[in-house]
């Protein structure tokens, strides 16, 4: 298998980044050297002179060795809006040959790479590409986080078929509970157990902030590498 992982989910805001960073920390805990990479990144801040994200930060935090920022998020916007608009907006192109290449120098020193897409699977990066040709220039197989709220069976099971349409393959799925109140959470994991292509991996809890431990816990590795 595929010594990396793409991370994609349901929709923009529902633990994408969470879900990573416990994968990141669950491996390390079985000696792994681990590395996270979040390609392409809208919504960023200037920090000491440079554009960082808040979310590649976090994904730097939690590499195994420290990890320059630049082979973490090649590419990163100001403005938090989708990645094609936010390139037009300041007439840059996204260059693929650019990700595989940091994806590449990441794979040297690191066992396991964990690489979080940017929201949906059908958010394009440019009139031509999409994150689905990202993730076939990575050659990587797709971990789904479902982030529980309302409409997000359709959204998961509507996500499950394009990616497998796509050629791509799903290994298995996360239920986030994104919202604190959404109701019949539990009736809505067993509903996608039972309909979704592919294994249940992890239920990851409703936090106000990262507790990995909250969430590592709850992982098993053994559907995923």
């Amino acid at each position: 298998m595929s010594k990396g992982v793409f991370i994609i989910g349901t929709d923009t805001g529902i633990g994408k980044t969470w879900f990573t960073l416990a994968l990141m920390e669950a491996l390390k805990k079985y000696q792994n050297q681990v590395a996270g990479m979040k390609p392409i990144a809208s919504g960023a801040q200037l920090n000491n002179g440079k554009l960082m994200n808040g979310d590649a930060r976090l994904i730097m935090q939690h590499c195994s060795e420290p990890t320059d920022y630049e082979l973490i998020n090649p590419i990163v916007f100001e403005l938090p809006v989708s990645p094609h608009i936010a390139a037009r907006q300041i007439n840059q192109k996204i260059k693929m040959e650019q990700i595989i290449s940091c994806y590449k120098k990441l794979a040297i020193n690191n066992e396991k790479i964990i690489v979080e897409g940017v929201g949906g699977w059908r958010v394009p990066l440019s009139d031509k590409l999409s994150i689905v040709d990202l993730v076939r220039s990575l050659d990587l197989p797709v971990i789904l986080v479902v982030g529980l709220k309302l409409g997000c069976i359709s959204h998961a099971l509507l996500t499950a078929e394009a990616i497998e349409a796509d050629g791509i393959r799903l290994i298995g799925w996360v239920s986030s509970r994104c919202e604190k109140g959404y109701l019949c959470a539990n009736e809505t994991i067993e509903t996608l157990m039972h309909d979704m292509p592919c294994p249940y991996l992890a239920d990851l809890p409703h936090m106000d902030s990262f507790e990995p431990e909250r969430l590592t816990q709850k992982l098993d590795l053994n559907n995923i590498f």
